[in-house]
């Protein structure tokens, strides 16, 4: 858990220091540095929806995934969670917008998966390392702009990275499965091209409705495995 740990510190450090002092930068300089940070979120996007070895597992899983997300009400309901920790906390900046498009930059994708299942597995944080870095210095630009939903997605570093790790025993073979590595990333990629597009004022789309397809896309690779086995057996 050592780099988790790190991760998290790191992403609570960030942010609340972007919450205090971050204000003190000009609204102009605010500015180029969101934009910049949507830039490469947008490019991180792509790297990993280029990834993808089947884009009709991502098609399909983003497509479903949205709509299960819909229908169980994830962005209204978190929305509405946004609007009473506002009216409970207070701050500035959209809640919601800063929760999950920072949820969405600091836990989604293969670095995440990798680094966690590593720190288990072979006691190595290198990779976590890195990450909480780049983590840090996002979270303190995300949190002077967005403000303080950012500071609560550190709950969703601790509890995602945590659990990946607390079952990488169960989840060791996944490291070595470069297909279902792929389709996660692919999968992966169109949410980080939202939030980019989102950073860049360009458009803002639910994108918490679209996180049941990150679940989606490994058990669709397992169903066409089976279905392929199945038809040349």
């Amino acid at each position: 858990m050592k780099g988790t740990l790190l991760n998290t510190a790191t992403v609570l450090t960030g942010s609340l220091l972007g919450l205090a002092f971050g204000k003190l930068l000009p609204a102009e300089a605010q500015g180029i540095a969101l934009s910049g940070l949507g830039l490469v979120t947008l490019g991180i996007g792509m790297k990993m929806l280029f990834a993808s070895k089947n884009v009709l597992i991502v098609a399909g899983s983003i497509a479903i995934g949205g709509i299960i997300g819909l229908l169980l009400g994830i962005q209204n309901g978190l929305n509405a969670v946004a609007d009473w920790v506002k009216g409970t906390v207070g701050g500035s900046g959209s809640f919601s917008e800063g929760f999950v498009g920072a949820t969405v930059l600091f836990c989604v994708g293969p670095m995440t998966l990798i680094g966690c299942l590593q720190d288990r597995l072979e006691g190595k944080s290198d990779l976590l390392s890195l990450k909480s870095t780049m983590d840090g210095v996002a979270a303190f630009f995300l949190a002077a702009s967005l403000g303080v939903g950012v500071v609560f997605a550190t709950l969703s570093v601790i509890v995602i990275q945590g659990t990946i790790t607390l079952l990488a025993k169960h989840l060791s073979s996944l490291k070595d499965d470069e297909e279902l590595l792929a389709e996660f990333s692919g999968t992966g990629g169109p949410m980080m091209l939202a939030i980019g597009l989102a950073l860049l004022e360009i458009k803002t789309l639910p994108t918490a409705n679209y996180l049941p397809a990150l679940l989606l896309a490994p058990l669709f690779v397992l169903v066409r495995r089976k279905v392929l086995a199945r038809s040349t057996s």
